[in-house]
């Protein structure tokens, strides 16, 4: 709330934001390395691909907000897969008060920072209950990840542009 001269607050738009329900939409996880068996001494490389995808609902101020996952782990000696995980990850959020142009980067950025310590507790317990050492995600850069988007985006958008 911003202070007038005589001391007197102005209510100025209040920005709310509830997270509704948060659950896994869809979750795979394949063991390779028990599949196939392993000799050997295994060090792991694991890699991390992000995607983030939001919309709107048809209730008036919710938002659905989809956070996929999907990590590979490999053996670096033998470049044999050990696992892939996959996992889809949803919030659902309730949000007023956030003006329209700041809305997608609030989405993208904010909704999935909400989400994440769930999505961590999942994978370290899916991939120890899946036979590995529990794998604890390191923290998601969620506005390095927008930015590099925009910046993706603006690329296909001028990329047809140059080619004429």
């Amino acid at each position: 709330m911003a202070e007038h001269e005589n001391g007197t607050a102005q209510a100025g738009p209040q920005m709310k934001m509830n997270i509704l329900s948060q659950f896994i939409r869809d979750m795979s996880f394949e063991n390779v390395l028990a599949q196939r068996g392993t000799g050997g001494e295994v060090q792991p490389d694991v890699q991390v691909s992000v995607n983030i995808d939001a919309k709107k609902r048809s209730v008036e101020h919710q938002y659905e907000v989809v956070v996929k996952l999907t990590i590979n782990s490999r053996n670096k000696a033998a470049n044999e897969v050990l696992f892939v995980l996959e996992l889809e990850y949803v919030g659902v959020f309730h949000i007023e008060g956030v003006p329209e142009e700041q809305l997608h980067p609030f989405l993208l950025i904010e909704c999935p920072r909400m989400v994440f310590p769930f999505i961590r507790r999942i994978v370290s317990d899916i991939t120890h209950d899946g036979g590995f050492p529990p794998l604890n995600l390191e923290n998601i850069d969620f506005v390095q990840l927008y930015r590099n988007e925009i910046a993706r985006r603006q690329a296909q958008v001028s990329a047809p542009k140059a080619d004429a």
